[in-house]
Formats: structure tokens, sequence, C-alpha cells
């Protein structure tokens, strides 16, 4: 059993002993050159500290697996050629030594990028890596691109997430373990030596690097390791190997993968939000650096612990790697439902992660639709008619598709030629004989809602009658199925309509979610649960990229409430309940939204004095600005 493993325990050992010797050497090196990272607004670290330590990981694991292959005459990668090895090998050094330059001199983002490329060229016009034989039918142009993407990325996802003690570190050896894994499983065990040399040389580093770190990988290391690691799938010759190339190593790297793309995503939104609010576009450039990636948040959520942020951080990568092993070792359609579960997992996992980006979003479509001029306002408006008349008939007919899978019903020419135009333009005609489109749905009442129903039921059965008469293939199912119809065309054509308040709420949700951590906002209590509650709720909808406070409950005199739930907003009690509310959720300031006298408003002053909370009425009355004259009365109605 030893000898059968000790082709991965000598590397790995070599590689971890190298390791622990060079990267104090190296580490006093760089001191001595002035290659530190000093304390700044994104910087964690209190005091100076070496960079450019990548440099003792690329050393330590090259001299000792290249004396472990000499002395035992074992090839590199296995079936792979030799030459492939050592280009690969050649190319991260390449690499590393632009990292240095830039540990160093602090090079321009776009200069880095271009070695990124040039080094991805390279890998694979020299050194033979490339996607076409897992797809032997790519082009050699998509490949190239294709590989110079996937490595190019993985540098960079390396790169940005090196942001925590010991974290690019600690994922790069989880991805690692998880990709030697799946060779493991298919079979492919030649190639782990450099994978166990490699994850040696990781933790020999990681000894220094872990909270507290006394060396940081720099630019030199953690684009290195994000070369090595993005490049070594790319030799796993395994038949059929889409999984062990790709599939594994894509979720082994997946906590840095989806932290670049939001990366991506949230600055390449902020340049245009910079843009249209007349900000210095420079802030929301894409290669401009941010304090919003996933550790900077995970960090801030866990009290700036930076051993209890990258522990979270690894386990999510391990439970990626662990996800993919299974697959690869099922080997079989089964293996589909690990990654169906996992993407769900994800998204539950992550869903809070998009609240900066969604935000950001929000704010940009919410200022260009409010800074358009009124040419371009009146443009809107005429084009939104005719939209919205296409895209309700769109909805029909796909309302009639949607009915025909619901009852089982075949989808041919009678239903695409009778049944599909005949129930869509009845219930468009009764549409436009109810006014249903001289109605403002944002502001719809439930008779609006209830005039959209009866038009739908009405088209409905005036089509099923029309077709029951003239086609006798439809009289077995018509009458069902317009019955159907008419309820399932109103959901659709009422979610339409629906939309754009769900929109505005979702991102008044996420308003909340986000100024609820913060210290600088004023957290309200608001006094009622009634229509005047929702309309000072919907004025915070309204204003949800202006929000400068945010609501954390209500308390209602009705006690039946207690404990439910209104407008998503939870009902903590009742009046005699508010100054115990106060204290426990730290609340700034309270806000009536009921009709109430005097004596209940006295009541609540004299509850609220000594607990320093604002006070404040949300009214809705009527005033009265000229009195009747003449001697003319209102009638009293």
């Amino acid at each position: 059993m030893i000898e059968k493993f000790l082709p991965y325990i000598v590397p790995f050992v070599l590689s971890l002993v190298s390791t622990l010797v060079l990267t104090p050497v190296v580490r006093e090196i760089n001191r001595r050159l002035g290659i530190v990272d000093r304390p700044g607004e994104r910087r964690l670290n209190k005091h100076s500290i070496p960079r450019g330590g990548g440099i003792a990981v690329y050393v330590g694991v090259v001299i000792s697996y290249s004396l472990f292959i000499f002395v035992t005459g074992l090839p590199p990668l296995g079936s792979v050629p030799q030459a492939m090895f050592w280009k690969i090998i050649a190319c991260a050094g390449i690499i590393m030594v632009v990292g240095f330059a830039d540990d160093k001199w602090s090079l321009p983002p776009l200069v880095k990028l271009f070695f990124q490329g040039v080094v991805s060229f390279l890998l694979w016009k020299w050194a033979g890596l490339c996607f076409s034989d897992i797809w032997p039918s790519l082009p050699p142009v998509v490949d190239c691109i294709i590989t110079m993407l996937w490595i190019t990325g993985a540098m960079n996802a390396f790169n940005l997430i090196d942001g925590l003690d010991g974290l690019a570190s600690g994922l790069a050896t989880i991805a690692l373990v998880g990709m030697a894994g799946g060779l493991f499983f298919t079979g492919n065990t030649a190639q782990i030596s450099f994978y166990a040399a490699f994850i040696g040389g990781l933790l020999g580093f990681l000894r220094y690097n872990y909270n507290p770190a006394s060396v940081f990988l720099g630019d030199s290391g953690s684009m290195m390791i994000g070369c090595i690691v993005a490049s070594l799938p790319l030799c796993a010759h395994v038949e059929n190997s889409f999984l062990v190339s790709v599939g594994v190593p894509l979720l082994a790297m997946g906590v840095p993968i989806f932290d670049t793309v939001l990366a991506i995503l949230r600055r390449s939104i902020r340049r245009f939000l910079y843009s249209s609010e007349g900000t210095d576009a420079h802030a929301g450039r894409v290669m401009t650096a941010d304090t919003d990636h996933i550790h900077h948040r995970i960090l801030r959520s866990v009290g700036l612990n930076q051993s209890r942020a990258a522990l979270i951080l690894y386990a999510v990568a391990l439970l990626a790697v662990v996800v993919g092993l299974i697959a690869a070792y099922m080997r079989s359609r089964t293996a589909g439902l690990w990654f169906a579960a996992f993407s769900i997992a994800t998204v539950l996992i992550f869903r809070d992660m998009a609240r900066v980006e969604l935000f950001d979003m929000g704010k940009l479509l919410n200022n260009m639709a409010h800074t358009k001029g009124w040419k371009s306002r009146r443009l809107l408006t005429r084009i939104a008619m005719p939209l919205a008349l296409i895209m309700d008939v769109v909805f029909l007919s796909f309302s009639v598709l949607a009915v025909a899978l619901l009852l089982d019903v075949a989808v041919n020419d009678i239903l695409s030629r009778v049944v599909a135009p005949v129930l869509v333009a009845s219930v468009f005609v009764c549409l436009v004989c109810l006014r249903a489109y001289i109605i403002v749905w944002s502001r719809a009442l439930t008779m609006d809602c209830v005039r959209l129903l009866l038009a739908c039921v009405a088209g409905s059965i005036a089509g099923s009658v029309v077709i029951y008469y003239c086609s006798e293939k439809c009289e077995k199912f018509i009458f069902r199925f317009g019955i159907v119809y008419a309820f399932v065309s109103f959901s659709m054509l009422f979610l339409f309509r629906v939309f754009r308040g769900v929109i505005r709420d979702f991102f008044y949700a996420l308003d909340c979610s986000r100024l609820a951590g913060r210290k600088d906002v004023s957290r309200v209590l608001v006094y009622g649960a009634g229509l005047r509650f929702r309309a000072f709720r919907r004025e915070l909808v309204r204003k949800t990229t202006e929000n400068s406070r945010v609501i954390m409950g209500i308390v209602d005199d009705d006690e039946t409430l207690k404990g439910q739930y209104v407008g998503s907003l939870r009902v903590f009690g009742t009046f005699e309940d508010i100054p115990k509310i106060i204290n426990e959720y730290n609340i700034d300031a309270v806000v009536i939204a009921c009709d109430i006298g005097e004596e209940r408003i006295q009541e609540i002053k004299e509850s609220l004095q000594d607990l320093s909370v604002a006070l404040y009425k949300f009214n809705l009355s009527e005033e009265t600005i000229i009195p009747a004259a003449g001697g003319r009365k209102e009638k009293n109605i």
C-alpha cells in the first residue's frame, strides 16, 4: 500500500519541506527590496507585510518535483508529453515575473491584462493546450478564444480573491484536491503526482500565509497559481473527459470564478451609473478595485474576523469539490442531479451576495428612466401602447399553448388555425370594449382587476361558442378548454400589468436589506397597519434609490395582528409594547400612520420622552383651500 502511494507522498513531502524552508528566505528578501503591502483603505493588514511570496511556492515546487522525476524517471504528467509540461511551467514562470514586477512597481491593469493574454496564447499555440480534445469540432479560432478566456479568467479569479490571509492559497489547495480526485476516479492516476507536489507547496506556504499572515502571495503568486490550476485540467487526456476537464475544475474554482463574474458585473454597472450621475467615471472602471468582493462581504458579516471568513469560503469550495467528485464517481446521468442540486444550493447560499449588484442595476435603470427629456418621454408614451397591445396578443397566444399542455390537448392544425385565433381575437375585443387599455395599472383598484377578469371570461365564452358551432372536431373539449383559458389568460395578463410594481417592491426589499445593516440610516417603527401605512410604505418604495431610513416593523392596536406580516413587515405588538420594541430593535424614529386623536398622540409623546426617539405623523387629510362661496353648500353624501 505504501509503495502504491509513494509517487504521491514523496513529491508532496519534498515540495512541502522546500516551501517551508524557502518562504522565510523569500519573505526577508522582499522585505529588504521594499516589496511590501502597506496598510491602506482597502487593506486589512495593520502593518507592512512582504508580498511576492508566490515565488517560494513556484521555486519550491519546480525544484523538488524536477528532482523527483529526475531520480525516478517517471514522466511529469503521465501520458502527457514532457515538452508540454515544461512549457506550462515556463509560461507560469513568465506570468510570475510579470506579477513580481507588479508587486514591486504596481503595473497598470491593462499592462497585466496584456501579458496575461500573451501567456494564454502561448499556452494554446506553443504548449498545445486546447479544448479541441473535448470538443473535436471546434474551429481553431474559437478554440483559441475559449482557451485564452479560460486561462486568463482563472489568473484574474485567483488574483481578485486574494484579499484575505490564506484565502487564495487555501482555495487553490482545495481546487487541486478536487481535480486530483477527478483524475483518480477516471483512472488517470499518473498525473496526480504533480498535483500532490503543488498541494504540498501551497500547504507549506499556507503555514506563513494563514491569519495572521507574515507574507502574502502577491500578484506573482496568485496569477501563477491561476495559470497552473487552469492549465492542468486541459492536460487530462481522458476519454469523454468533459466532466474531469471542465466540470470538476469549474466547481473547484467556483468561489473565485463567482467572485470575478460579480466583480465585472458590479463595476460595469457602476461605470454607467457614475456616468449617468455625472460622477467621475474613473471610479467605476472594470479594472478599478473595490471592497465588495465576496470575502469583503463575508468579512463584514462575521465582524472582521479573517480566520472565520476564510473558513466559510473554504467550506463552500470544499462542498463544491465534493459535489464534483460524486458526479465524477457516478459517471452516469444521475450525476446531472447532483449538478442541479448544487446549482439550487448555490442560489440559496449566494442569494444575498448579489444585493449590491442588483441594487446598483435598479438605481441605474431608475436614473435612466428619470433623466429622459420630454421628447424622449413622449416617444416612449407613443411606443408603450402599441407594445402593450402586442404583448397582450403574445400572452393570449401563449395561454392557448399552456392550456393545451395542461389539458393534454394535441397541438395540431385545428388548435393553431381555429381555436387559437378565435379565442385570442374574442378576448382581445372584450378587452377593448371593457376599456382595459385606458386603465393606469400602476394605480389600479380592485374593480379594474375585476374588469380584466370579466373581459377574459366573456371573451373565452364567446370564442368557445363560435368554435363549437364552426368546428365539429372541437365539440368535445372546447368548453372545458375555454373555461381554463379564461383564467390562464387572466393570470398572464394580470401578472404582466403588475410586473412593474412587483419589480419596484423587489428593489425596495433589496434596499431594506442593504440599509438594515448600516449604522448611518434611521430605523423606523410604524404605528398603524392600515391604509395610511400602505401609502407611507408606497412613498418609500417610489424613492428606493434615495432612502436614508428603513422600516423595521409595525405596531397596531389590533391585537389579532400581533406576530403577523403586513406588507412583508412584522407586526411586533400593540401600543403598550412600543418602549420595549424601541430598545430591542434600536429604533431611531416612530411614524404615526393612522388616524388617532390628540390624546393618543400625547400618550405616545410621554412614552417616548425618555427614549431619545423622533416622532412623526404621516398625514393623508383633506384641507380647505377656498371655502364654498355665494351661499352654496356642499351636499352631505
